[in-house]
């Protein structure tokens, strides 16, 4: 391709390199098994409508088949002076000859080729993702119901606020992810569209199949429109925007943990096998996990940045900015998040509750104090803004004598004031989580509806990840199933 008849010099040597690389042995190990796949049921596909001839598919898959085999071997200590494809191309071309090695681009481009290899090179690790957010989602319902009466604080602007139980919390977090699973999951549909058949970007007059190489390559639909097809990566927005989404509760449940694991809060400890040590101080146990969780759940956001500021305000049809430079970052935000999801996911099912001091600071922080206004509020008959402003009055007098249990600064009132047999039950924080059944509260009954929903939505989602691997795992046995039937019923073998 050096020289096409309108070009007949080749790239200077400085853009190669920038643009192509010196050597192309990474790119072909990365690129051409997903090349030589679509390469397949593209031919098949041509043969199939009598596009091209018989004995030149075979000779074709033939030349395809051995690659593969030999790992493509022959073609990785040669230079890529136009990208892996054309190192291919150019391969077939000189030793199958130009009219049979030429052959392969009959009625497709680069452009519809590169988009769908896109969507192919994606499937493995967007299943690897899937895979790894459902171990995280099925370890934080296993432990909500592990810990579902394990009283602790629950926090609002950084302070003290209500009881709750860290499965109550666990569960929240999973409500939260099970969402953004949707979100993930939803991806899938987009993967599932074949742009093969839109040519450079206006289709073609030759009579192809479109729905056939589909098929072939396990996608469920076929190019809609030619336009679309190359121009168009906003399905790697979507992608990127749902694991920033993601990512963004990954690291506020991290940046929990690595409060509550402190000396000063102190609720959580990790095994020797989830921290680390320091070079100089030898006292410390660092939960650095967590903050690796932090920065690689920040890589999708990254890259969402940059996707979106290289697609932004680009002509709507094929482009370099769009289609390569705007990918580009697409792979290390799938292997970040996924790994993030793991750390995560290791956290969780090795930190165990320090129950005394949970309990110790619920107790401490008058946690009860909103159930002691609706205590007041019914047996008072009076306004809940009235019982609140009387509660506040009695945890101000609480910390001034010394930060005494509020309920004995209550007791202590209505005793001084005469109304014997008027004292309120005795209020604590396990008994104000026990009662708390509404409004989604930590209270068993409410808890354990939320976590059979949980677990039903999750099931119905690893079907859904399951049925998509299945089906894509299915087409591979097909397209090689496909072309060995075409072969035998044309008297041709591989």
């Amino acid at each position: 391709m050096e020289n096409t008849g309108r070009i007949v010099e080749g790239l200077t040597p400085t853009a190669r390199r920038i643009i192509f690389d010196a050597r192309a042995e990474q790119g072909i190990l990365d690129e051409l098994p997903f090349i030589t796949q679509v390469d397949q049921a593209h031919l098949l596909m041509l043969a199939e409508q009598q596009i091209i001839r018989s004995e030149h598919a075979a000779t074709l898959f033939r030349a395809i088949h051995k690659l593969r085999s030999q790992r493509f071997a022959p073609l990785r200590e040669r230079s890529a002076p136009r990208g892996v494809y054309l190192l291919y191309e150019e391969y077939l071309r000189e030793t199958l000859g130009p009219n049979v090695g030429g052959i392969l681009q009959t009625a497709r481009s680069r452009n519809d080729l590169n988009a769908t290899v896109l969507r192919l090179r994606l499937r493995s690790p967007y299943m690897m993702l899937l895979s790894q957010a459902l171990r995280l989602q099925a370890t934080l319902q296993q432990r909500a119901r592990r810990y579902a009466s394990e009283v602790m604080p629950a926090y609002t602007h950084y302070q003290i606020a209500v009881p709750i139980t860290y499965g109550h919390y666990l569960a929240g977090v999973a409500v939260s992810f099970s969402r953004e699973l949707d979100a993930l999951l939803d991806i899938s549909f987009d993967l599932q569209c074949c742009p093969l058949g839109a040519g450079a970007v206006g289709g073609t007059s030759l009579p192809i199949q479109p729905a056939r190489t589909a098929e072939l390559l396990g996608f469920a639909k076929a190019v809609l429109h030619s336009i679309e097809a190359v121009a168009s990566r906003n399905f790697v927005l979507r992608f990127l925007a749902s694991m920033v989404t993601w990512g963004t509760t990954l690291s506020r449940l991290a940046t929990d943990f690595l409060m509550w694991t402190t000396t000063e809060f102190g609720f959580f400890s990790l095994p020797d096998t989830l921290v680390g040590s320091s070079s100089m101080m030898p006292q410390k146990r660092n939960p650095f996990l967590l903050e690796h969780v932090l920065g690689k759940s920040a890589s999708a956001l990254g890259a969402f940045t940059m996707a979106a500021t290289a697609m932004h305000a680009k002509p709507f049809t094929n482009s370099i900015a769009v289609g390569t430079e705007a990918v580009s970052s697409l792979a290390g935000a799938i292997r970040d998040t996924t790994e993030a999801t793991i750390l995560m996911r290791l956290v969780l099912a090795g930190a165990r509750p320090e129950r005394q001091r949970l309990l110790q600071r619920t107790e401490e922080g008058n946690t009860i104090a909103t159930e002691l206004a609706n205590h007041l509020m019914v047996k008072q008959g009076i306004s809940f803004r009235n019982a609140h402003y009387q509660v506040g009055t009695l945890v101000r007098k609480a910390i001034e004598q010394g930060n005494i249990p509020l309920l004995s600064v209550m007791n202590h009132q209505e005793t001084s004031q005469g109304k014997e047999g008027s004292i309120l039950p005795q209020l604590d924080a396990a008994s104000v989580v026990q009662s708390t059944e509404f409004g989604g509260g930590p209270g068993p009954q409410s808890l354990a509806h939320c976590l059979q929903q949980l677990r039903l939505h999750w099931a119905r989602q690893v079907q859904q990840k399951r049925s998509l691997m299945q089906h894509w795992n299915q087409a591979e046995m097909l397209l090689q199933y496909s072309v060995q039937s075409y072969l035998d019923t044309t008297n041709l073998q591989l």
